[in-house]
């Protein structure tokens, strides 16, 4: 793994923070599953907020406040950009689940490295082998598939495309974060970027949640261990690793370990909810699976002068 700057890597450490990040990435859907008596924004916002909560003794102790972070380069409309998308990204994901499967909404949000390569194709101007364009091909076909599949096949879920759509979006909107927080992860250390990036999403959950509820939601016990829970697995860990290895690797390779999730919570839910995929989802999980792949065999090549 090396950086653009060059600086130097703390390879073991990210290694190992990458590994217990992603275990935590698949248990997410499950959490939000127990929690499907509160609006998916109220959750997002619980999510969000208790994050906050939780790394601000760390913040307190290492943090930096805004002015310095301005002197060293960061730019704060891009942390609250950043942060705005977070919340976004967690709010449409969070209420895919409340409408489509575990594993169909899993697989369609980790479909950013898809989206990540069209990005630097396109924003970027850096040039692909014919066989990735294939790859994104293929991706995409598999995910018109899923949502078909769901949306005849899975009678639990008769809005299965709202969902399928709400997730996609979520996807997007998450190519946008990480491209933000690969450029701001440059200038500014861990703690200030999560902490920041964190309490912005709770801000943008929170809004939402006064728009989409009309007011304070009615929170039970269990959404309020599943919110604990979603900060400190998901949230703090899951992310909080992705956005410590996004300084030193590239967004679209750690894109691509995500796509891990949708395997541990497909896995997951089959044995918890006993939600069996049909005949035609696991197929096209497989081709989207097997486009990604594709994307990833060959190198960048790089650009011509």
């Amino acid at each position: 793994m090396r950086s653009p700057s060059n600086q130097e890597v703390p390879i073991g450490k990210v290694v190992a923070l990458l590994i217990v990040g992603l275990i935590t990435f698949g248990i997410a859907p499950i959490l939000v599953r127990f929690a499907t008596d509160i609006e998916p924004i109220a959750l997002a916002l619980l999510r969000t907020g208790f994050s906050v909560l939780f790394l601000l003794p760390f913040w307190l102790i290492k943090g930096q406040k805004l002015a310095y972070l301005k002197q060293q380069g960061v730019k704060m409309w891009l942390m609250g950009a950043a942060g705005v998308c977070l919340g976004l990204h967690f709010s449409f994901w969070i209420a895919s689940l409340h409408y489509t499967s575990v594993a169909s909404a899993s697989v369609l949000v980790t479909m950013h490295p898809v989206m990540l390569i069209v990005a630097e194709s396109l924003i970027f101007k850096k040039r692909f082998r014919l066989l990735v364009w294939i790859g994104v091909f293929i991706s995409f076909t598999g995910s018109a598939l899923l949502g078909l599949a769901d949306d005849v096949s899975l009678e639990a879920f008769p809005q299965a495309l709202l969902g399928n759509g709400l997730a996609f979006t979520a996807a997007v909107i998450f190519v946008a974060y990480f491209m933000l927080g690969r450029k701001i992860r440059q200038h500014a250390e861990w703690i200030d970027y999560v902490f920041y990036v964190y309490g912005y999403a709770a801000i943008t959950c929170g809004i939402l949640t006064l728009i989409w509820v009309g007011g304070l939601p009615v929170i039970s016990f269990t959404a309020l261990l599943v919110g604990i829970a979603l900060a400190i697995g998901p949230t703090i860990i899951g992310h909080g690793s992705m956005n410590y290895a996004v300084k030193y690797v590239s967004p679209t390779l750690l894109s691509t370990l995500i796509l891990s999730e949708a395997i541990f919570a497909a896995i997951a839910a089959y044995f918890i909810f006993n939600e069996m995929p049909s005949v035609l989802s696991i197929g096209a999980m497989f081709v989207i699976l097997a486009g990604v792949t594709m994307t990833w065999i060959k190198r960048v090549q790089p650009p011509k002068k």
